[in-house]
């Protein structure tokens, strides 16, 4: 009989991976960084728990071992992968849009609440960001079977991780988005404004190439 053991010898290892895995600079984080500073600390709050709520995705799409059919077939992996390739361009293109426009960032505090965009925005934004990266569906086939037991449930425990996980993430990038939300009157220059869509948007579209050229793992 399969009983849930959350806590087990397997569960620091797995606490100190996840810690260096989410403060790793990545998509993830520049997304964050990008939201808060269009639109402030809500839309990077509620990007960064949108992101999060991904991982309940792909912790549920291992288990079912959807991902070993995603892996085991080139043309399903390859469709996911220049879908989230795809997506990382636009939004980057959207941000080099931006940057050609030169206009200030929504800042809250800076401009009325109605110039900022609708909250559904930056939720959509984070959750497709990263359900369309076909890296979190390898990283989550090939890491959480580590750490649960073969008498685990492995949906459950598959939840469970992605839980821990989902805190994690959500602490640091909440940091983030405190921090750089704290910047308004950096955040209110029009010059700085270009700069950083400008940056955030060459970076993005440079992740969504590489992401697309990328060879599907063997």
């Amino acid at each position: 009989m399969m009983e849930l053991n959350l806590i087990d010898a397997q569960f620091i290892p797995f606490l100190v991976a996840i810690t260096l895995l989410s403060i790793s600079p990545g998509v993830d984080t520049l997304l964050v960084i990008r939201n808060t500073a269009r639109g402030g600390v809500r839309d990077g709050v509620a990007t960064s728990m949108a992101i999060c709520c991904g991982l309940f995705v792909h912790a549920t799409v291992s288990a079912l071992g959807i991902s070993f059919i995603l892996l085991q077939s080139a043309w399903a992996f390859n469709m996911l992968k220049l879908a989230g390739a795809a997506y990382l361009i636009w939004l980057g293109i959207t941000s080099l849009l931006a940057a050609r426009r030169g206009t200030p960032l929504p800042v809250k505090g800076v401009m009325n609440e109605s110039a900022r965009v609708p909250l559904w925005q930056p939720i959509k934004e984070g959750l497709l960001s990263n359900v369309l990266n076909p890296k979190t569906v390898v990283f989550y086939m090939a890491f959480l079977p580590q750490f649960i037991a073969p008498t685990d449930p492995a949906l459950l425990k598959s939840l469970w991780l992605a839980g821990v996980h989902f805190v994690i993430a959500n602490i640091w990038q909440i940091s983030v988005v405190l921090m750089v939300g704290g910047a308004s009157k950096w955040l209110a220059s029009a010059r700085f404004a270009q700069t950083l869509n400008a940056a955030t948007g060459a970076v993005l579209v440079i992740f969504g190439v590489r992401l697309a050229l990328e060879q599907r793992p063997v």
